[in-house]
């Protein structure tokens, strides 16, 4: 099939070149011309891995392309993949300008039959408004559909979920849509679960506004336990035996960032708030995970009293393994608090430091974990780096100012943190 991707950020960019690896012919378009001449160049703006092989690989066969232009992506195409970023406005909602510029763009510009597809996290309704736009946009009067194609793919394991998903979520309004997608899925073995469109739409906010539900209530429960001398771990395990609740999300924190969990939920409450309910819940859950950040920055203060003038060291500067965004992790918050009673930050990621470099100026990066330690009186671990996990503790030890670390991941065995000598705080243990 001949596949149009507008927007080449996570979800675009991976999604299209696993759609091209499965043999379709793809082209994404996206106007930052700094990122398609990378592209181009065989560069790859994000860390993603296995992103790098593939993208080479189907730009090798001619079945992967990239381009500025709109204009060249919905003629090349059939299905055309609204996938642009829809950050959140000051009041919770979510801003659908990019996706109401790139329908209006395709409406101009498409002369046969087309498939439009929002890909882009939309609160309900949005594809009445694209199916809106394009009508009174329509330069050439031809035949479309819209359609609602939800992603649920996590950073750091893109390619896999993209390849192996759970289910797949399709919004239609007729049968030619959904003939054509279902024709789109066929490789994958996959449930699909085929809707409306607005049910399409929900299912996609529900599903990241629950997960990031489970995690606040793990770090919750997480609370609970350092006030009565529980093991959350233990805690945790016993819970996900339990076939109804499972394991996952269940890991007690510093909490969640990254750019979906944060904008879906406050998008979710604001959608709510707009027909009239008010979504409490997820309104606490939103509190528990800004107080887990503080929580961090507490701890630090009851090991090393004053934090002014304090080398603290941080150990993982992206949301989450595997990837180097930073969009709302949780180290930028606990660094800025740091900061604010005057502490001196040194900082280690294993790939994001390029992006953090962006954000902070006055912070010292270091080529490994030995430098963040040396002279440092906290260590504070902020993403789970399986690289973290295996470092020499007595080395990082030896090089400390004080021994004492504070594991916002619970990566540490406590009982062997003790045993090399280390003052050591995890989350709810």
């Amino acid at each position: 099939m001949r596949i149009c991707f507008v927007g080449a950020g996570y979800v675009g960019l991976v999604t299209g070149t696993c759609f091209a690896d499965l043999g379709n012919d793809v082209i994404c378009v996206d106007n930052n011309e700094e990122k398609i001449n990378l592209l181009k160049n065989g560069g790859v703006p994000i860390y993603e891995p296995g992103l790098n092989e593939m993208i080479a690989r189907n730009v090798g066969k001619n079945r992967l392309s990239f381009t500025t232009s709109i204009t060249e992506g919905v003629e090349a195409s059939d299905i055309i993949f609204i996938a642009v970023n829809t950050p959140p406005l000051p009041n919770g909602d979510a801003d659908l300008s990019f996706v109401e510029t790139v329908s209006k763009e395709i409406a101009q510009t498409m002369k046969t039959y087309k498939l439009i597809v929002e890909k882009s996290t939309v609160p309900v309704e949005t594809g009445e408004w694209i199916k809106h736009t394009v009508q009174i946009n329509n330069k050439h009067q031809v035949e479309f559909d819209v359609a609602s194609n939800p992603e649920f793919l996590r950073e750091g394991t893109a390619v896999h979920d993209i390849m192996n998903p759970d289910r797949i979520v399709i919004g239609v309004e007729s049968a030619r849509a959904e003939k054509i997608l279902r024709e789109l899925y066929t490789p994958f073995n996959a449930p699909i679960v085929m809707t409306d469109i607005k049910s399409a739409e929900l299912i996609k906010h529900a599903s990241n506004s629950f997960l990031a539900t489970k995690i606040s209530f793990i770090n919750a429960v997480a609370n609970i336990c350092e006030r009565t001398g529980a093991d959350i771990i233990k805690v945790a395990e016993g819970m996900g035996y339990d076939t109804r609740i499972s394991k996952s999300f269940l890991n007690a924190g510093a909490g969640f960032g990254g750019s979906c969990f944060p904008k879906d939920l406050a998008a979710f409450i604001h959608i709510a708030q707009k027909y009239g309910y008010d979504f409490k819940l997820l309104k606490e859950v939103e509190n528990i995970n800004n107080e887990q950040k503080k929580l961090v920055v507490t701890k630090v203060k009851k090991a090393v009293w004053i934090l002014k003038d304090k080398k603290i060291g941080i150990l993982g500067l992206a949301f989450k393994p595997n990837t180097d965004d930073m969009r709302r992790a949780p180290a930028i918050d606990v660094i800025e608090m740091l900061q604010s009673e005057g502490s001196v930050i040194k900082a280690f990621d294993p790939v994001a430091m390029d992006r953090a470099k962006q954000i902070f100026k006055n912070i010292t990066f270091c080529k490994d974990p030995y430098e963040v330690a040396e002279g440092v009186d906290c260590l504070v671990i902020m993403t789970e780096w399986n690289e973290f996990k295996e470092i020499d503790l007595s080395l990082v030890k030896d090089k400390m100012a004080n021994p004492i670390i504070i594991d916002g991941r619970n990566i540490y065995d406590p009982a062997k943190m003790k045993e090399l000598g280390f003052v050591y705080h995890g989350i709810g243990r």
